[in-house]
């Protein structure tokens, strides 16, 4: 009996490898550019922390000139320097400016932080009138004020 030969069609050595490689190299570039987004992500995220911690470090400025008055903020506080824990890599500067007689005061407020060598500012600018009226007298309201009771009835 003659044996019959199939014909096997010629074997394509090596590709197997070359997908394996061409596989490896194309994770290799997903990895890359994955792990540089994520890092540049971070970078972006912490620079955008430090410039939030800025802006409210500059309201409070703002909000403590407001509270005490153009005239009185500079004797009662300190209108450059550093503030305490846990801020102290952040460094101030409050400018009153008397506009004149009857005007409000031109009040900036700047907030500086290291930044890669350098510095990055924060600053915010608003008018604030001095402070008129009797200083002792008593800012208690008329009524005694509900506070409970004007919200609750509301949701029953």
């Amino acid at each position: 009996m003659a044996r019959l030969h199939r014909r096997t069609p010629p074997t394509r050595r090596g590709i197997a490898l070359m997908d394996v490689i061409l596989g490896g190299v194309m994770l290799g570039i997903g990895l890359t550019v994955v792990i540089s987004l994520a890092s540049r992500s971070m970078t972006i995220q912490a620079h955008a922390q430090k410039q939030l911690t800025a802006a409210w470090l500059v309201d409070e400025l703002l909000a403590m000139v407001l509270v005490e008055g153009p005239v009185n903020y500079p004797k009662l506080y300190s209108t450059s320097g550093r503030f305490d824990f846990p801020f102290e890599d952040y460094e101030y500067d409050v400018v009153i400016e008397d506009i004149g007689l009857r005007q409000p005061f031109r009040v900036t407020a700047y907030v500086r932080w290291p930044h890669r060598g350098d510095f990055r500012q924060a600053q915010a600018q608003t008018y604030i009138a001095e402070r008129l009226g009797d200083p002792t007298q008593v800012r208690i309201p008329l009524e005694p004020i509900d506070r409970i009771g004007r919200y609750y009835d509301a949701l029953e």
